[in-house]
């Protein structure tokens, strides 16, 4: 354990900043209304095509989507208070009633429960505002605070504002230690992995410009052409990407963080989950042990993106 000392720190950690606040100070007052969305995943035979879709007026005041994802469709979302923020939060059933009653108009065919492939769920750190309980009208602007040490908490935002919530939260950092400021050269720069011509990769797309050293490691081991599950868009070449080059250490690494495969369809990733674990093993050198490890592990999580 290192002891670190800083001028500042920026505690920028969502739905559970109030519990790094209140290390600062305990007496702080919770500042987050969390509040949840849920997704659900069907076929791409429930909205044919490559367009996609909003519907613009729900029950609830809000909009509903329906996106082509991964030759899947993903259909969200919704917004509902909880009072605690988990690191494994999970759809309520009314949630997924919602969703399903209310795309039912405007899909293909009628969506049942039985064809969702996965559901999963984010949480919003909205900022309280009031005693008001109706989070879908909580300001999605983000907020700043800054305590007598120096711990600069910013919460609140949304996907779209990303950048400016970071630049506003450096701009606050560097006025309070005194740095001399320059010009980020971030808003221009090219993203790793970044290529114009990259859907000449077909399902190795996602990868960018690395697509090519994938392709690389199936040409020196022509098995690792071989899909993972035929439900999915992946090739075993992609985990052994993820360990070498990508960090991966545990099997949910691999199918939940590297790839999408927990996402696109729960049921299919865990009978992948096997496999997996097998070739990580190899790559970094684990027992058999640490295999079935890893496939309990796993599939712990996984259950939570079943229905």
């Amino acid at each position: 354990i290192y002891e670190v000392k800083a001028k500042v720190v920026i505690n920028a950690a969502g739905v559970f900043c109030d519990e790094i606040r209140q290390l600062s100070n305990r007496n702080s007052n919770k500042i987050i209304a969390p509040s949840q969305g849920i997704h659900l995943v069907f076929s791409k035979s429930f909205l044919p095509g490559e367009n996609a879709l909003m519907i613009p007026k729900t029950s609830d005041g809000r909009v509903l989507f329906a996106i082509p994802w991964h030759d899947k469709i993903l259909i969200g979302t919704t917004d509902t208070p909880i009072e605690k923020a988990e690191l494994e939060p999970q759809a309520f059933a009314e949630e997924i009633k919602f969703i399903l009653q209310t795309a039912e108009n405007y899909l293909a065919k009628l969506p049942q429960r039985e064809d969702v492939l996965s559901v999963f769920v984010g949480i919003r750190p909205l900022v309280k505002s009031g005693i008001s309980q109706n989070t879908a009208k909580l300001s999605r602007d983000h907020t700043i605070e800054i305590d007598k040490s120096n711990l600069l908490t910013i919460t609140g935002g949304k996907w779209t504002t990303y950048r400016r919530m970071a630049e506003d939260a450096v701009n606050q950092a560097v006025k309070i230690v005194g740095l001399s400021k320059k010009t980020s050269p971030t808003k221009d720069l090219k993203i790793h992995g970044f290529c114009q011509a990259a859907k000449q990769f077909g399902d190795l797309a996602i990868y960018g410009a690395d697509a090519v050293k994938i392709q690389k490691l199936i040409a020196e081991n022509p098995i690792l052409a071989e899909k993972l599950h035929e439900d999915l868009p992946y090739c075993l070449a992609e985990i052994v990407w993820s360990v070498r080059h990508e960090m991966a250490q545990t099997v949910e690494d691999v199918l939940a963080r590297r790839t999408h495969a927990l996402f696109l369809d729960a049921k299919a990733a865990i009978e992948i989950a096997p496999t997996a674990a097998a070739i990580m093993a190899k790559e970094l050198g684990k027992d058999e042990i640490w295999i079935t490890e890893q496939i309990n592990e796993f599939n712990k999580t996984a259950k939570n993106y079943l229905i």
